[in-house]
């Protein structure tokens, strides 16, 4: 088992023990049979990390010794891949952004951020399932608060309606004005009730004017340019994320998508405070 793998199953053991500890939730079995939920966490993390099914990180992580020792579990006594799979669903989606939002802090972020969004692909389930389940709409929006000196996500907002970018942003950027100072986004954040909004919780807006008039060229002038184009950061994250992880989600229920975004930004920003 190599060095970096097992440095990335301590970091999110430890990560996953301290925000399980802060915001006890049921994650295992109901009933109180089954083990602490901060060792489902983990394996959910590394599950992510190698790319591998509910099946096949349970097999793999049962013959790795030292996660074994690490969980605490015998080989004989991991949970089976259906449930995994249900403890998946048992995290509320704010415990999954605490675990994005701690594991962005691992990574030292500065203070200036840029947002961002992608679309992630919904197409991996059958033509027979989608036309079963009544999905027509193959493409999750996603939009990303990224810190553009570590390159780490700080918030994610997931949507199958794509709302427009003013509207995810102002949710995104105003839930996170305790940790940025200046906020750098592209036209389609313009939005000047946001830029007011900002300004009264102490963050600088840096986002760039729609042209319709001659004072609109002065409004974007006056832009940082050394700021404003850090912007690039958070379309070097979603690279990155796609480049590593795939462009598509492959749970079947939308919620699941969700979480499974949250999950991978979260995975992505450990991996980014490993090579640091």
């Amino acid at each position: 088992m190599s060095k970096l793998l097992f440095r990335f199953v301590k970091q999110a053991a430890s990560l996953a023990q301290k925000r399980c500890a802060a915001s006890p939730t049921a994650v295992s079995d109901p009933t109180g049979n089954g083990f602490p939920g901060w060792k489902h966490v983990t394996l959910h993390f590394l599950r992510v990390h190698m790319d591998a099914t509910y099946r096949e990180i349970v097999d793999w992580a049962s013959e790795m010794d030292r996660v074994r020792g690490l969980l605490q579990l015998a080989r004989t006594a991991f949970p089976a891949p259906s449930t995994l799979y249900r403890s998946f669903e048992r995290v509320p989606m704010s415990i999954w952004r605490g675990f994005l939002r701690e594991s962005a802090n691992i990574c030292d972020p500065g203070s200036h951020g840029a947002i961002d969004a992608t679309f992630f692909d919904r197409e991996t389930a059958s033509r027979h399932y989608q036309y079963r389940s009544d999905r027509h709409i193959r493409t999750l929006k996603t939009t990303a608060l990224v810190d553009t000196d570590s390159c780490a996500i700080l918030d994610l907002h997931c949507s199958a309606h794509w709302p427009h970018d003013t509207q995810t942003g102002r949710r995104v950027a105003l839930r996170n004005t305790g940790k940025i100072e200046s906020l750098a986004g592209d036209k389609g954040y313009d939005d000047q009730s946001l830029r007011d909004a900002l300004r009264s919780e102490g963050v600088r807006p840096l986002l760039r004017h729609r042209l319709f008039a001659a004072y609109d060229h002065a409004h974007n002038a006056r832009l940082d340019s050394e700021l404003y184009g850090q912007r690039w950061m958070a379309e070097t994250a979603f690279s990155a994320i796609k480049r590593r992880f795939g462009p598509a989600v492959h749970p079947r229920a939308w919620y699941r998508e969700f979480r499974e975004l949250v999950l991978t930004a979260a995975v992505y920003n450990l991996e980014q405070a490993l090579k640091q």
